[in-house]
């Protein structure tokens, strides 16, 4: 009992503290505002005025915890996994008190919103923090790279959660790209109050799906965003329910057979990804999709089953025992 609790201080000490206090931060905020959508009636772009915010508290809070754990996993450079973490919860903290200050209390547009000089502050501001979190984030998977981890499927499932958690972050960028419509009024010299669109093909404020907000109507860059952005929770997650299956079932007791299953989920993810990207940038809802996108869909789907399929049986062939040929002679 002594040993279990030496080895769980031991393991907490590690995590990272700055990241940890911003979690707890982010998740106090995401309870306040699920009591804001029911006490607050007020709309902000055809959406509670609360939602925003108890989607970010959540999200982001997941987000931090699963980082503070993973830089405790460092053993060599831990001093600058220490500054990248602090570097990350310091653009996390930031975003959610701009978009507090911004939409709840002052009741105005979040993202892209350029319509007075305090908007364009807020908005740069916010993009900095979310820029600065996103390199830190891509120079932790880095270093994890080149950590030697305990368990090869663990490391498979951090380092991959890393790599697809980097490309959601990066989905996020094409957000702030200028519509063709906006694009068209920079060139005349005008300046645009909003610059940049969640959706494609159709307005921000269009018909949406209650609470997450995405557009039933045309494309929607925020589900390729949230579709990667959770990797770096669900891939461990995975690792860790491989590992407690193994238990019970015998081809999952090698490690490395865990790690190559984790490495198949990763690809389907990072392909998933790239297809509701190319789905959003053609225009198209996530929930109508087209002949072409069911298809990918089914492909990848597939691809994934035939992944899992040899990883298992690959496995299983290389260990077995080879017959053993017994050979008699002639002559008795």
């Amino acid at each position: 009992m002594t040993s279990l609790a030496s080895t769980l201080a031991h393991r907490a000490a590690r995590l990272h503290r700055p990241l940890l206090i911003v979690t707890a931060a982010l998740l106090v905020i995401g309870v306040v505002g699920l009591g804001g959508l029911l006490l607050d009636d007020r709309e902000l772009l055809g959406l509670p005025i609360w939602a925003k915010t108890v989607k970010f508290g959540f999200s982001f809070g997941l987000y931090a915890a699963t980082l503070a754990w993973m830089i405790g996993l460092l053993t060599r450079a831990r001093r600058w996994g220490w500054w990248l973490g602090s570097v990350v919860a310091a653009g996390l903290a930031c975003d959610i008190v701009l978009m507090v200050v911004q939409m709840i209390i002052r009741g105005r547009r979040l993202h892209f919103n350029h319509a007075d000089e305090t908007d364009r502050m807020i908005h740069n501001l916010l993009a900095t923090g979310t820029y600065a979190a996103f390199v830190a984030t891509a120079i932790v998977a880095l270093l994890l790279s080149f950590q030697r981890l305990p368990d090869v499927s663990q490391a498979a499932a951090v380092r991959a959660g890393l790599l697809v958690t980097l490309a959601g972050l990066g989905m996020g960028t094409l957000m702030f790209s200028p519509t063709p419509e906006q694009q068209a009024a920079l060139d005349t010299g005008t300046r645009p109050g909003v610059v940049g669109s969640h959706g494609v093909g159709v307005p921000d404020d269009g018909a949406g799906l209650p609470i997450l907000g995405w557009s039933t109507e045309g494309g929607d860059l925020r589900v390729a965003h949230f579709a990667g952005l959770h990797a770096l929770q669900l891939l461990p997650l995975l690792a860790v329910a491989l590992l407690l299956l193994s238990r019970r079932y015998a081809g999952l007791r090698s490690p490395y057979v865990r790690r190559d299953l984790v490495r198949v989920a990763a690809s389907a993810q990072l392909a998933l990804v790239a297809l509701l990207t190319w789905q959003a940038l053609r225009g198209q809802s996530v929930i109508h999709p087209d002949l072409w996108t069911l298809l990918t869909a089914g492909a990848i789907a597939g691809s994934a089953a035939t992944g899992c399929v040899l990883a298992l049986r690959r496995r299983r062939a290389a260990t077995e025992p080879e017959p053993v040929t017994v050979t008699t002679s002639g002559n008795i």
